[in-house]
């Protein structure tokens, strides 16, 4: 009489059609989730722009490269108490990129911005943390 259940063979056919599925899904997976952190990052340099065009209404500039985005939160020492009304962004905290990293802010003094004509800029640098790279590691910005 013979025991019913599997046979190696079966088992190891199951083993490489599960293997080869996941080979054709997996690309394409890993491809949405690179797109969707993009779109995190764009979303939040969009709120922290909002944010910075409201500290400019109370406060009639922009933050300096070397108050940076903490000025969103905290009021810098060189602002008098009545004119800052912050924080202006929720919860009182900087949110992070995707990639966990701070975003970077370079105020209307800096050079990058100068050559930019904007009036800041906010960057990620992607998934490296690192300036420039391609695809995941490319940098994010409110000016491109």
């Amino acid at each position: 009489m013979r025991n019913k259940g599997f046979t190696l063979v079966e088992i190891l056919i199951v083993v490489v059609i599960i293997g080869l599925l996941a080979a054709l899904v997996a690309p394409r997976l890993v491809g949405k989730l690179t797109e969707s952190k993009e779109k995190i990052a764009r979303q939040q340099i969009e709120m922290i722009s909002t944010a910075l065009d409201l500290f400019r209404a109370d406060v009639g500039r922009y933050p300096t490269t070397e108050e940076g985005l903490t000025a969103l939160v905290e009021r810098p020492s060189s602002i008098p108490e009545g004119r800052w009304q912050g924080p202006y962004l929720k919860h009182g905290k900087l949110p992070k990129d995707p990639w966990g990293y701070p975003y970077h802010y370079f105020g209307p003094e800096h050079e990058n911005t100068k050559s930019s004509g904007a009036d800041y800029i906010i960057m990620s640098y992607g998934a490296d943390g690192e300036p420039g790279g391609e695809g995941e590691a490319k940098d994010i910005s409110n000016i491109d």
